[in-house]
């Protein structure tokens, strides 16, 4: 059984509550009032304790707020609130960095890289790429950091062959996404850039603003393009517009929970296998058309 500990809580984002979960079961009235109301209502769908995921368990967590760590332990059945996340070293086998302010990744990310521990840092891992390779180069074996949007697991995302002999060669992807460019972003960058396959080589990138919407333009080698628009408070669902030179295809996102517990599978298995399946040299190309969506 891996011992896992979980740090959170940034605002806007209940992962320490769902993942944990995902891991832990949950008290159903405690995680009503998590502040998430879609965490609570995508977990009543599945089964627990089937759809927990075996041979791992949160055992530890830490939140900037002692209160509100005692209700993330509470709800989703964590053992042990600690005072200081640096608690944690040496008293559990992995980290999970649930939070989503990608400018304290460093800070909270560093004690346990430099320990050696395993460590999920939440999406985005950083909003340059200087920040991502200083986390990178802290490891102590490469795989050590596992971080990702756990959208590139998402089975709406997923073209089926029939889906590409329809499509045929993908010339263009339109995604679009809700809320910030610095948090969200990243939710349709990391699959758009999958389902255009293997490493692609950027030629020209231009970003604008409009309000609160953030949109790049990015031109690849071979003739892609991407296009990705973050929309701030416009309610649109997660997307991408799949264009292809014989058809199109539309893909919605709809199911977190089936995405979320992929995500924390491979991390548990690159816990494992001390290796991670997302190459590092991925992560820092999705982080590199992050940092240029946010240039003025």
């Amino acid at each position: 059984m891996l011992c896992l500990g979980v740090i959170g809580l940034s605002p806007g984002n209940g992962h320490p509550y769902s993942w944990s979960a995902i891991f832990n079961g949950y008290d159903p009235v405690l995680m009503e009032s998590c502040g998430f109301p879609a965490i609570p209502r995508y977990l009543e769908q599945r089964s627990f304790p089937a759809d927990q995921i075996d041979g791992a368990k949160v055992t530890q967590v830490w939140a900037q707020n002692p209160a509100l760590a005692k209700h993330i332990a509470s709800a989703a059945r964590i053992d042990t609130v600690v005072d200081r996340y640096e608690q944690m070293l040496g008293q559990v086998d992995a980290i999970l960095l649930a939070r989503d302010d990608a400018e304290r990744h460093l800070e909270f990310a560093m004690p346990f890289l430099e320990a050696g521990m395993p460590v999920y840092v939440d999406k985005p891992l950083a909003l340059t790429r200087a920040e991502a390779c200083r986390l990178f180069a802290a490891q102590k074996y490469p795989g050590q950091l596992f971080t990702c949007s756990a959208l590139r697991y998402a089975r709406e995302f997923q073209l089926s062959s029939s889906d590409r002999d329809a499509i045929g060669e993908i010339r263009q992807i339109h995604a679009i996404t809700p809320k910030d460019w610095d948090k969200y972003a990243v939710h349709v960058i990391e699959p758009a850039l999958l389902l255009l396959g293997g490493r692609v080589q950027v030629l020209r990138v231009e970003n604008w603003r409009e309000g609160e919407t953030t949109t790049l333009a990015v031109s690849f080698s071979g003739g892609r393009q991407l296009l990705v628009s973050a929309l701030g408070d416009v309610p649109a669902p997660i997307s991408l517009r799949v264009i292809g030179d014989k058809g199109w295809k539309d893909l919605v996102f709809r199911d977190a929970f089936t995405a979320f517990r992929s995500a924390l599978v491979a991390f548990v298995d690159s816990v494992r296998m001390q290796s991670s399946a997302i190459s590092e040299s991925f992560v820092m190309d999705v982080v590199a058309l992050i940092e240029a969506g946010r240039k003025p």
